[in-house]
């Protein structure tokens, strides 16, 4: 007997040991995986690093030689026109001088052909080359610059630029091995995704962050967010489709932004909320995720295009532009649609007026939020908080809802009388003007 437990108890602890050993390898492997990821992210972002250095170097390198080459031929066109400007006049002085000489010339043939010819014709010739001799007014000489007077060009290059542009190079760029902020958290959100950051360095005082998402098929990044706040919703996200995210920052007092997060993959697998189309009275954005309310003298709800909104969620309206404000104006969720209201101030419902008055099954509650303005962002919270027989109030199914409107919120529980897994939301404006955006 005593051998048979002892040996059960050596094979149980053999299984242990197995198990044990088991989970050994699955965590060195894990580990593994781990080095191989750390390895991988080192050489790909040194690959990265280099191209992107070569890059910004090379084109440095021809921005330089096309700068140098505009200023050369700016230097070079400047020493074509002084001389050409200061040759000119030399040019005429030359030419009436040689025209002096040629005439010099004819006067001295004439000359001497006067007073070597015959000699009655002596005199005659004598007097007219007498009378040319006094109208050319041989003691006019045109006046030459001397050297001091004529341009002298020489080029002033001072060698001071070499050790400036030498200088600013040599501390031109440095190379990060580790950003001051990382992505923290993606959250699912209806047609978008919550991205939120953190910094990492304790050293580092950040004035602004930049966001940057792509599609994982994509090339390239673009710009989603700039500014100060530390988490942002990206809206316009595909459900169902992977996104690549990363972000830097640029630290107060400066112009340059710090290296990039290292990039992480979001995704949201909650299809996007949709206002009903073709309701008279609403125009809706390409999305249908944006309703203004227009001209139209038609009053009534408008509500989502399917119950897509889910407990355990948050549903936000963002108020974009306001029109004129009136009692029954509605914001909220409802366990189906009716046709036939003008407001969510109905049984089946909860919603807040543009007033700020919460009202639950269509009574208004004794709390209330402010009044909503442009730029409101308006939010609901539900959970399941009884899902059961009957109770005292009539009702089986109950959840707790929290409204929040500008930095204030009313919690209360509402009461239905059916088990609901998913709502609809709506809205509801008596005057033009009003755009709402949900997400």
């Amino acid at each position: 007997m005593e051998a048979e437990t002892e040996a059960r108890l050596l094979l149980q602890e053999a299984r242990e040991s197995i198990e044990a050993a088991r989970s050994y390898r699955r965590e060195l492997q894990q580990r593994l995986r781990g080095l191989h990821q750390a390895r991988q992210q080192i050489r790909e972002s040194a690959t990265l690093t280099r191209d992107v250095l070569e890059q910004h170097f090379n084109d440095l390198k021809g921005t330089l030689k096309k700068l140098l080459d505009e200023r050369l031929m700016s230097l070079l066109q400047e020493v074509d026109t002084i001389e050409q400007e200061s040759i000119k006049p030399l040019d005429e002085c030359q030419k009436l001088i040689e025209h002096g000489v040629s005439t010099a010339d004819d006067l001295l043939r004439e000359g001497e052909s006067a007073i070597c010819g015959d000699v009655e014709q002596h005199n005659e010739k004598l007097c007219s080359f007498t009378k040319k001799a006094l109208h050319i007014q041989l003691d006019s000489l045109p006046e030459v610059p001397s050297l001091v007077d004529v341009p002298c060009l020489s080029a002033q290059l001072d060698d001071c630029l070499l050790t400036i542009l030498r200088n600013e190079i040599f501390r031109h760029g440095t190379v990060a091995s580790h950003p001051p902020v990382q992505l923290e958290e993606f959250v699912e959100k209806p047609g978008g995704i919550l991205v939120r950051w953190c910094k990492v360095d304790d050293d580092f005082v950040p004035q602004d962050y930049r966001l940057q998402y792509r599609k994982s098929t994509a090339n390239h990044f673009e710009d989603v967010y700039v500014g100060s706040e530390t988490e942002f919703m990206v809206l316009h996200i595909d459900p169902n489709v992977d996104y690549q995210f990363r972000v830097c920052a640029r630290g107060d007092g400066r112009q340059e932004w710090s290296p990039w997060s290292v990039p992480q993959i979001g995704r949201t697998t909650l299809v996007p909320h949709e206002w009903t189309a073709g309701l008279e009275g609403y125009s809706l954005s390409s999305r249908r995720n944006i309703a203004l309310r227009n001209d139209s003298q038609s009053c009534g709800v408008l509500y989502s295009k399917a119950p897509t909104y889910f407990c355990g969620q948050t549903l936000t309206f963002r108020i974009e532009t306001v029109g004129q404000p009136d009692r029954r104006d509605s914001l909220g969720v409802c366990v189906e649609q009716q046709n036939g209201y003008d407001s969510l101030q109905r049984d089946k419902a909860v919603c807040i007026s543009t007033n700020g008055a919460v009202f639950v099954n269509g009574k208004e509650m004794t709390n209330q939020l402010p009044a909503v303005t442009s730029g409101s962002t308006v939010t609901f919270d539900m959970e399941v908080v009884q899902l059961g027989p009957p109770s005292t109030e009539g009702g089986n199914f109950k959840l707790r809802v929290t409204i929040s409107s500008n930095n204030r919120e009313v919690v209360f529980d509402w009461v239905l009388d059916q088990c609901c897994v998913s709502l609809y939301f709506g809205c509801s404006f008596s005057y033009p003007g009003w755009k709402v955006l949900v997400f």
